[in-house]
């Protein structure tokens, strides 16, 4: 499959399977460099079966599919460690290890991803603890940080490798709404500085506030904001 240059995410005739059957047929969509792009539909709609699928949590049957340069269809074991490499993802329940502190959730990704200079990974972690405004939190263990700046750490966690796309979901789900509008805020400033961010949401309002091309889930297709006029109020 030939892209062009400042595709990160190519998906051409995919099919999204859920709990294995299929949720999503006929997909496709394109996400560029500098990107920002929602994703929306009622639950079970296959919002996260889709992002699982490009990050290869969950199996590509069919159709071609290319994320960072890696294609997922048949994608091998070794090839998933590269993709983890090259994407970022932000997930709705943290999932940060919570016996450790903030510095060696940090050094436990960058070291499973390469990572072998004790100096250059001091200086990667001060670098995104700052980006997401949490330069002073080294020490502290996850369960002294707030719910808001645990998706900071995350947010973090997923910038060390400076990946071309972030990919996150509902990562407001769990926050109250001063809380997720700053995470909101967070992720358009990244998004301004050359990230592409793909994200699955359910809150309307942040569509509103923060407007993006929009990817709808709905009754096993795929629709595109920019191809097909819809309206956004019914799938809240």
């Amino acid at each position: 499959m030939e892209n062009q240059p400042d595709v990160v995410v190519s998906v051409k005739g995919a099919t999204i399977y859920q709990n294995g059957m299929p949720v999503l047929s006929d997909v496709y969509f394109d996400v560029h460099k500098g990107e920002f792009v929602y994703i929306v539909g009622r639950t079970g709609s296959g919002k996260t079966s889709l992002l699982k699928t490009l990050y290869a949590d969950l199996p590509l049957y069919k159709g071609d599919v290319e994320v960072a340069g890696i294609q997922l269809f048949n994608i091998k074991r070794r090839d998933i460690a590269k993709l983890r490499r090259r994407i970022g993802i932000v997930f709705q329940d943290f999932q940060l290890l919570m016996d450790r502190s903030v510095a060696d959730n940090l050094f436990f990704v960058m070291r499973a991803t390469g990572w072998r200079s004790t100096a250059k990974m001091k200086q990667r972690m001060n670098e995104v603890l700052l980006r997401v405004g949490l330069s002073g939190a080294t020490s502290k263990m996850p369960h002294q940080l707030s719910g808001g700046e645990q998706q900071r750490v995350v947010i973090a966690r997923a910038l060390l490798n400076e990946p071309a796309i972030l990919i996150a979901d509902e990562p407001t789900g769990n926050l109250d709404p001063a809380v997720g509008e700053e995470i909101m805020d967070l992720f358009m400033k990244i998004n301004r500085s050359g990230t592409a961010v793909l994200m699955a949401t359910h809150n309307y309002q942040f569509i509103e506030q923060f407007p993006a091309r929009v990817l709808k889930c709905e009754h096993g297709t795929l629709l595109d904001s920019t191809l097909h006029n819809f309206d956004l109020k019914t799938l809240f």
